[in-house]
């Protein structure tokens, strides 16, 4: 089971992704596209192409876990841009993206 806590270690891609691929390709797109290992223990999340569906993918060391959330209405609108292909979030900030509320005023936590 995934527990968040404010240790947890969060990567959330910035692109949009195929949705098409299950975890055997998200992991490949973590280790070849974003320069990350997939069994890193970190979470990693993803949005498609119409902002409707979130998945995050992680390695608990026995196996991936992948999670979707797909919402009844509406688009992700604070999806984060920039010009990395990743960012790191905390626990609170991923809570609040996948609320659908803008997770950046929390930002200063990072620092």
């Amino acid at each position: 089971m995934i527990h968040l806590t404010a240790e947890t270690h969060i990567l959330i891609a910035i692109a949009p992704v195929d949705f098409r691929q299950g975890m055997d390709g998200l992991a490949a797109l973590c280790r070849y596209t974003l320069a990350a290992n997939p069994r890193s223990g970190s979470v990693f999340v993803f949005i498609n192409r119409n902002k409707t569906k979130v998945r995050a993918l992680s390695y608990d060391g026995s196996g991936f876990w992948l999670m979707t959330k797909r919402l009844s209405k509406g688009k992700f609108v604070h999806w984060p841009g920039s010009k990395q292909k990743i960012e790191p979030f905390i626990a609170k900030q991923l809570r609040q993206l996948l609320l659908n509320c803008d997770p950046m005023w929390q930002k200063h936590d990072l620092i």
